[in-house]
């Protein structure tokens, strides 16, 4: 007997529908699975006997054939074991096959019938074609973030035989309702907050003119002097999150399964903070079967990358295409796809090899054509794409001890996103919405300086003989410090602030 169920794949972060058909004839024993499965996909064959079979279902002694359709995509995982698993009850007339007509079904299958969580649920469920399908039944870990999708019910089940028993009495579970709203917003608080930095207002102040205009940023200091402890608070400083970009955000992480314990949803700014061993594969993307990499992880937040010497200078160049896009385009011999990788760059590194060059107190072994060697090791190009550079002093115990209350990032915040609105309704023809995105035409534009900034640029310009390069960047910086101060022109502290933040356009080594 012939008998169907309904599932979905993924392709990147796009769902595609599989049908699955089983097939029970006579003949020797055996299980065929066709239609581009991988060896998850394969395996199941095994899983499903032991689950059928443990759950209390006869298993048929046949020559059973399954198909997977579309057979020119490839399936993988093992999110099609409970679907293929029904269709099985189902071809061998122990469920009623009508009943699988009306669902979209999900999960992967243990040994003794449990279902547990798959990857990509909210994806599929972004996915689904609501003319067809209106229905899931998916695992219960999973329910919480496919809930988020108002147009489909979703019925969360914990076993096989479960499963049965609502397909054979459809009351017997009730769909899964969240309230979005409440859910976003009990997830958007943070644990750790700007009020607990000792010190470093300098850092600070550049750190909100960096959130706060979108520029990428560059920290350089001793080890120990606290750059990881701010880079980690700096999505706290950040615009909330829309609904929007938290079910974007929550849609990549759900493709790797990490929203199991996240009650559904990514409701704050995400930070990743890869190792300086990573692969350019693990930072941004790829694989066989390309799956997302950190930088799409960071999307909507902040990518940390300490150390950033130490990382292969292949991989720090892979980021290059990605920051000027908001995209990363993963090419395969059988497939394009192309993750979205809008985020943040906050780098740290030390002032040279042993770190402790701009230490007052500490000896540099470090040689000038170290240092020089060390820094070069960061490519010219992928600096373009950083507009501010912060040195980050160690600090003293004076200011390690002091019980003086500093600003919360709530405080810090409220500022950045005055300042961001005043930017996106200057530059809403423009397709961008911050000053670090903007190119010559636009800095042209919008950063017209009075007669004193102009002066003052011109004598930094030629004082520290600075490129082309550092020009732009300090216009870009010196219109955020403006819009900071709510002030439509630039005037000279603005230009003066700004070239504080260009540390590596002036040789302070040697």
């Amino acid at each position: 007997m012939l008998a169907k169920t309904h599932s979905y794949g993924l392709l990147g972060l796009e769902a595609f529908p599989v049908e699955i058909e089983v097939d029970i004839g006579h003949g020797l024993p055996s299980v065929a699975i066709v239609g581009l499965p991988d060896n998850a996909v394969k395996e199941s064959k095994e899983r499903v006997k032991s689950a059928i079979k443990n759950s209390g279902f006869k298993y048929p002694a046949d020559k059973i054939t399954v198909s997977l359709a579309p057979s020119d995509l490839k399936k993988e995982g093992p999110a099609f074991d409970l679907p293929i698993a029904l269709a099985i009850l189902a071809a061998s007339e122990q469920i009623p096959a009508s009943s699988l007509k009306n669902y979209v079904i999900l999960g992967e299958l243990g040994l003794d019938g449990k279902i547990r969580p798959v990857k990509g649920a909210l994806p599929i469920a972004l996915g689904i074609n609501t003319s067809k399908f209106t229905n899931i039944i998916l695992p219960h870990e999973n329910v919480r973030e496919v809930s988020l999708v108002k147009s489909i019910q979703a019925f969360p089940v914990k076993s096989l035989s479960e499963v049965v028993n609502f397909l054979n009495d459809p009351s017997a579970i009730a769909p899964f309702k969240t309230n979005i709203q409440s859910l976003f917003k009990a997830k958007s608080r943070y644990e750790i907050d700007f009020a607990e930095v000792k010190g470093q207002t300098h850092v600070k102040r550049g750190l909100e003119v960096a959130v706060a205009g979108g520029h990428n940023v560059l920290m350089i200091g001793p080890p120990g002097a606290g750059k990881t402890m701010l880079a980690k608070r700096i999505p706290t400083i950040m615009p909330e999150m829309t609904l929007e970009e938290a079910l974007e955000t929550t849609k990549i992480h759900s493709i790797l399964g990490l929203v199991f314990s996240a009650d559904g949803i990514i409701a704050h700014r995400p930070f990743r903070a890869p190792h300086h061993t990573s692969s350019d594969i693990a930072l941004v993307g790829g694989g066989p079967i390309p799956k997302p990499g950190e930088i799409s992880l960071a999307h909507h937040g902040v990518l940390f990358l300490d150390e950033l010497p130490e990382f292969h200078r292949d991989c720090l160049e892979t980021l290059r295409q990605p920051l000027e896009d908001g995209w990363v385009n993963i090419s395969r011999a059988a497939k394009s796809l192309r993750f979205p990788a809008r985020f943040m760059l906050v780098a740290a590194m030390n002032p040279c090899p042993c770190g402790y060059y701009t230490d007052p107190k500490r000896n540099c072994r470090c040689t000038t054509t170290q240092i020089q060697r060390y820094i070069s090791k960061i490519s010219g190009p992928l600096l373009d794409r950083i507009d501010i550079h912060i040195e980050v002093p160690s600090l003293k115990y004076k200011e390690l001890s002091s019980q003086t209350a500093t600003e919360s990032s709530e405080t810090i915040r409220e500022r950045v996103q005055r300042s961001r609105a005043i930017q996106q309704k200057r530059l809403a023809k423009e397709n961008i919405f911050a000053n670090g995105q903007m190119d010559h035409r636009q800095l042209k534009e919008f950063c017209k300086l009075d007669k004193a900034a102009e002066e003052l640029l011109k004598m930094a310009m030629e004082e520290l003989n600075l490129s082309a390069r550092a020009y732009d960047k300090i216009l870009k910086i010196g219109r955020t410090v403006a819009d900071l101060a709510g002030l439509q022109d630039i005037k000279s502290e603005h230009i003066s602030e700004a070239i504080q933040y260009r540390s590596l356009d002036r040789q302070w080594w040697g």
